[in-house]
């Protein structure tokens, strides 16, 4: 008989490879609930955290490709080889499956700030060299993309590394840091409350979350365009009619109404569902694009 036909057998298993908390367990979870209501399957999530979601992506990696394991993780996913060179597995072992969405970065001041926009904060920082403060997320696109904006724009902003994305709000909200990067969907309970304001957006288009936010390309900022995003992986070698099973199984659990309202108001996410092709395309570009900049400043994932 065909190969799938005999798929799934007993339970189904989605790797999460951070701790529950952030954005990617529960964009898993409201996930895992509507593809079990949908197909009667049963779908266990497990949490593997541990090194910027290395140690679940080698867990996945390493998993039999039956189709009982599967792996959704978030954008940093792609940088691990670049700044962790001794991976335990390798890319070419994960199978792009489909980006699920994506939301831009913001970049926020503390409301005592004067800056009313980031160009305010880069003319500020030309004549302050080091002195104005940014909170980042250590080993993530973020802390990337504002190596290259300092690079390209001849300006020294202070870039101050942190572990996760609870403490750059922390330090933010605190005043402890003069402005910070962060995706929306972490960032946008306190821009909401008015406890920070947003300067600049990453996309290459404004985002309805934040209509009156201007780009950064649109401020005149040197850069390159940079998302979050949240995407599935299986290890590679799952029989094709399997992974076309479900990626279409997801498709209709993220398009249904009430996932897809959820993922915008929650995660203020723009919705993709892309082909795994199309999902492969993107992760080289992307990596090309990035890897490049982390070798030219010898950018530290720690």
């Amino acid at each position: 008989h065909a190969q799938g036909e005999e798929w799934p057998k007993g339970q189904l298993k989605i790797i999460v490879p951070f701790p529950p908390g952030g954005s990617t367990d529960p964009v898993a979870r409201i996930i895992q609930a509507k593809l079990m209501e949908q197909t009667g399957w049963n779908i266990l999530i497990e949490n593997k955290p541990g090194g910027t979601g290395v140690v679940g992506a080698a867990v996945a990696a390493k998993s039999p490709p039956d189709g009982q394991t599967w792996m959704i993780t978030f954008d940093s996913h792609i940088l691990n080889p670049a700044f962790a060179p001794n991976l335990p597995y390798k890319d070419s072992e994960l199978f792009n499956v489909m980006q699920i969405g994506r939301t831009p970065q913001a970049i926020c001041a503390h409301p005592d700030r004067p800056y009313k926009d980031f160009k305010e904060v880069v003319a500020d920082a030309k004549k302050r060299p080091g002195k104005v403060s940014m909170g980042v997320l250590a080993a993530s696109q973020a802390l990337v993309l504002m190596t290259l904006v300092k690079k390209e724009n001849d300006v020294d902003l202070n870039l101050i590394p942190y572990k996760g994305g609870g403490p750059v709000n922390q330090d933010l909200l605190a005043g402890v840091t003069d402005v910070a990067i962060q995706s929306l969907t972490s960032v946008s309970p306190h821009i909401v409350s008015k406890k920070v304001r947003p300067i600049a957006v990453t996309g290459e288009a404004r985002t309805p979350a934040l209509p009156d936010t201007p780009t950064l390309i649109e401020q005149g900022i040197e850069g390159f365009p940079s998302y979050s995003w949240w995407g599935v992986y299986a290890p590679v070698g799952v029989p094709q009619p399997i992974v076309e099973r479900m990626h279409a199984a997801i498709t209709k659990a993220v398009r249904s109404p009430d996932v897809t309202q959820k993922f915008i108001e929650q995660f203020n996410m723009e919705i993709l569902t892309s082909s795994g092709a199309d999902f492969a395309a993107y992760q080289k570009s992307e990596q090309d694009r990035w890897f490049k900049v982390i070798k030219e400043n010898d950018i530290k994932g720690d």
